[in-house]
């Protein structure tokens, strides 16, 4: 099985919405690929409520994309993440790359970044239409290697 990791801050929004649709597409398409997601500087999600992002449980529900009844809380990334995975996908070069550069900097510049920002800057509806968009291009990629 091929494992796929998506990177966001907190482990709570993006990553978790990312998680949750690929593995639901990657499954209805018999692909041998799962995803999983983590955190870089959790600490930054201090408002965060419960395991998951309302705002990524309605856009997950309104696409008919069940969590897991036993939706786990945010997790901070380890280097045994990126050393496992076969692909790491940070959702955000701008906010993403500084962080990698200073907790991870051995693997900054060899993991892929999409430019999904936060609800500072971009709606949560407009950031996970962004993130189902590269997911569906992903997916298609995988599908056709």
């Amino acid at each position: 099985m091929n494992k796929i990791l998506f990177l966001c801050t907190g482990n709570y929004y993006r990553s978790r919405f990312a998680e949750n649709l690929f593995n639901w597409l990657a499954t209805k398409q018999g692909l041998n690929w799962q995803a999983d997601s983590r955190g870089l500087a959790l600490e930054r999600g201090v408002n965060n409520v419960g395991a998951i992002s309302k705002y990524a449980a309605e856009a997950l529900a309104v696409r008919l994309v069940n969590p897991p009844d036993d939706e786990r809380f945010p997790l901070a990334a380890i280097e045994l993440d990126f050393q496992s995975a076969t692909r790491v996908i940070a959702l955000d070069e701008l906010e993403h790359r500084p962080l990698m550069n200073e907790r991870f900097p051995q693997w900054a510049g060899v993991i892929d970044y999409w430019l999904v920002h936060d609800t500072d800057k971009t709606s949560a509806t407009v950031a996970l239409e962004q993130i189902e968009q590269h997911i569906l291009q992903l997916i298609e990629q995988l599908a056709q290697s």
